[in-house]
């Protein structure tokens, strides 16, 4: 099966992981020429604090989740690793419950391929995983690939 579009699900905790997600993302995009959705998921609460931390002026209606996801700096990191791979990709953001978002978005862009980061769990982690990648792993409707921390 061709891969024609991918998501990258970024999260807060990936800045330490930034350059091994876009690499995973440019291993399979670079050579197959699929579109990348890099993705950035808030929760309300995240949210509201992202608009207070960049200052962004709350009177101006026109302020969408996408323009406040591109000054996101992990986002804009690997946005430019897929340009210097010459990687097509666009940004997107979405304001809900981490894994189910993520999820919808997968669905809303018709994801062949998710690609989400996370970190190495003790065994008995993995027994009561309950991580946003375990809900995207077991809710995708398409392959997920993990990229986890360099141990």
């Amino acid at each position: 099966m061709a891969i024609e579009t991918m998501l990258l699900a970024v999260g807060a905790k990936d800045e330490n992981r930034a350059e091994r997600l876009a690499n995973a993302v440019i291993d399979v995009a670079g050579p197959s020429g699929a579109k990348v959705v890099l993705a950035h998921v808030f929760t309300g609460d995240e949210y509201d604090t992202v608009l207070d931390r960049l200052d962004f002026d709350r009177t101006r209606s026109e302020v969408s989740v996408d323009e406040v996801t591109n000054r996101h700096a992990t986002i804009r990191e690997i946005g430019k690793l897929l340009d210097g791979a010459a990687v097509e990709y666009e940004t997107r953001g979405a304001v809900g419950e981490h894994g189910e978002t993520i999820v919808n978005l997968a669905k809303d862009v018709n994801a062949d391929r998710v690609v989400v980061g996370g970190r190495r769990r003790s065994p008995t982690g993995k027994a009561v995983f309950g991580s946003v990648a375990q809900e995207v792993m077991l809710s995708s409707p398409c392959p997920v690939t993990f990229v986890r921390d360099e141990d």
